[in-house]
């Protein structure tokens, strides 16, 4: 009987991590130009959750985000994924390592440039990995799909 209480203890312990979700995603376009769009994609963290930017310390422990768009042969990215948002530089003395996150929120934002006039759209992946100050989840992917129009 122990040893039944134990592995549903582990169980549920492990099924109600993966049910939480301290991420809300939001996307949006916005025209800036006759053929040059901004995109954002918006992550709203719950209170006690950090997300992590693209880029990290070589010492840094969590994963960077990654921000990957699908190809599109009327989409053509300009520059690269700038992020805005509250940064923190985040040092661990006790484990010699340092991080840079966001709480809160954190708008990651594309400008692209389409070509010619016709409604296309720009979809792609954010692979990310949150954490407390006590635990971490697990990397998780989520797909975006946004549509451009003339």
């Amino acid at each position: 009987m122990k040893k039944w209480s134990l592995f549903m203890f582990i169980i549920l312990l492990h099924l109600g991590l993966r049910a939480q979700n301290p991420v809300s995603w939001k996307y949006s376009v916005a025209k800036k130009e006759d053929q040059t769009y901004e995109i954002h994609l918006i992550a709203v963290l719950e209170e006690g959750w950090h997300a992590y930017s693209q880029t990290q310390p070589a010492t840094a422990v969590p994963m960077p985000t990654k921000i990957s768009f699908n190809k599109n042969p009327l989409v053509q990215l300009v520059g690269k994924v700038k992020e805005v948002g509250n940064m923190e530089k985040n040092k661990n003395e006790s484990l010699k390592t340092e991080d840079w996150r966001y709480a809160g929120r954190v708008d990651f934002v594309q400008l692209v440039h389409v070509k010619g006039n016709a409604k296309t759209n720009l979809s792609g992946t954010i692979v990310y990995m949150v954490c407390t100050n006590e635990l971490c989840l697990p990397p998780t992917s989520v797909k975006f799909n946004l549509i451009l129009k003339p």
